[in-house]
């Protein structure tokens, strides 16, 4: 999926914007991984990103790509689909319910709403596919992670 040059210039923009706010290298490696990212609808994995980046750089390695698709991640210019980077869970839980996941230190546990099981889904899926299960996945701190992070936080 084709993503319009438009969007593609002002993610690339925000990219530049975020790394001199944070005072990191703008190398030439690091804006060709991010545009391959950017260019597409597709979501890619690493390996896809590397073969489209290798196109235009021969000498890129899969280390650099990885390594910059989870630099990348801790910027926030980027978002991480599907499994953590740390190791893949494992549910054998196969009733309906849904996840939250702490970004921190990848605490995973069930929760149940009746709310998210009712959730109607947009015609557009119907352009894309046909859904067999819907599940949501709230990511965010636990509490502990919380509470280290902003010491002296009322807590719920």
């Amino acid at each position: 999926m084709k993503v319009p040059q438009k969007d593609i210039e002002q993610r690339m923009a925000r990219f530049e914007e975020v790394c001199r706010k944070f005072g990191a290298k703008l190398t030439h490696q690091r804006m060709e991984i991010f545009r391959e990212v950017a260019q597409t609808g597709d979501h890619p994995d690493a390996e896809k990103v590397f073969h489209g980046v290798r196109k235009r750089m021969p000498t890129i390695s899969m280390d650099t790509v990885y390594r910059t698709l989870w630099w990348l991640t801790d910027l926030g210019l980027i978002t991480v689909l599907g499994p953590p980077r740390v190791r893949a869970r494992f549910d054998a839980n196969l009733s309906r319910h849904h996840h939250f996941v702490c970004t921190r230190c990848g605490l995973t546990r069930d929760f149940f709403s009746l709310a998210f099981d009712k959730l109607k889904l947009p015609d557009s899926i119907l352009s894309i596919g046909y859904a067999e299960k819907t599940q949501v996945e709230v990511k965010g701190l636990c509490l502990k992670c919380a509470a280290e992070e902003h010491p002296g936080a009322k807590q719920q």
